[in-house]
């Protein structure tokens, strides 16, 4: 199956330090391309996966689950960190919650966080319909293009499959345990208006990891999607400004790979 244009994976050849950036649910890389792009052209290595079952059709989603989405970054990090001395991991939405996970699983393999409105738990009364209506309906409206900003689109689905929001369901849970085990610099930034995830997710996370340079920065002119939106400038200078603080010695530029 083709992937959708824009979606396409996006890696970079740059300096020692290193990101990797993980997408959201539904979602494709083309929601974090001009991050990646704006990292890249400051001399660092970067690394954007296309999640399995993301940027083709949900119907392809429908068969995939979180073990498989977190193996793929997984794979991602550890090439990285044979790559370069210091690795950063960053994510959107369900991309930051699997960048928290990178982040207590690998300790210090990894140098510090980045999520922009980081994603915690399904909410509300479907959540508890998920293990059984997911065998009944196949599908439900899709998430993506929460963006105040106007004229931008994300590439995503329009569905989500029910299967693959159960899963979701269960890698909440799983990660939830796990963020006493973050101890890395944290950087959060998150929408004050955001219809897809709310600020409690943020909150729980801040309230349960255990790192000590902990940043949380508002974004006021964004929605979910805030890397595609009024604030993405400030998301770009703000990342790479924490990169800086934590690995100064950013590397010399390399050549971009993948669009």
């Amino acid at each position: 199956m083709p992937v959708l244009p824009g979606a396409e994976p996006y890696r970079h050849e740059g300096g020692e330090v290193g990101v990797l950036l993980c997408h959201g649910f539904t979602g494709s890389p083309q929601s974090l391309r001009p991050w990646a792009r704006y990292l890249a052209g400051r001399g660092l290595t970067v690394s954007l996966p296309l999640l399995p079952g993301h940027g083709t059709r949900w119907e392809d989603m429908a068969v995939t689950g979180w073990t498989d989405w977190y193996a793929e970054v997984d794979r991602e990090l550890r090439a990285l960190r044979a790559r370069c001395s210091r690795v950063f991991v960053a994510g959107l939405s369900m991309g930051g919650t699997l960048a928290l996970r990178l982040a207590a699983k690998h300790g210090a393999g990894v140098e510090g966080v980045i999520v922009v409105n980081p994603a915690n738990k399904v909410h509300g009364l479907s959540a508890y319909a998920l293990p059984v209506a997911r065998h009944l309906v196949r599908s439900t409206r899709g998430i993506v293009s929460d963006i105040a900003k106007a004229g931008a689109l994300e590439t995503g689905y329009e569905r989500v499959p029910l299967h693959a929001a159960h899963s979701l369901r269960v890698l909440f849970r799983q990660v939830d345990g796990e963020l006493p085990q973050v101890t890395q610099p944290l950087l959060l930034l998150r929408s004050t208006q955001d219809h897809v995830v709310p600020a409690a997710d943020s909150a729980r996370i801040l309230s349960r990891v255990s790192s000590a340079d902990v940043t949380e920065i508002l974004l006021e002119q964004s929605y979910h999607v805030a890397t595609l939106d009024h604030d993405a400038d400030r998301i770009f200078e703000e990342s790479y400004a924490f990169i800086a603080r934590i690995a100064p010695s950013v590397g010399k530029e390399g050549t971009a790979v993948g669009g």
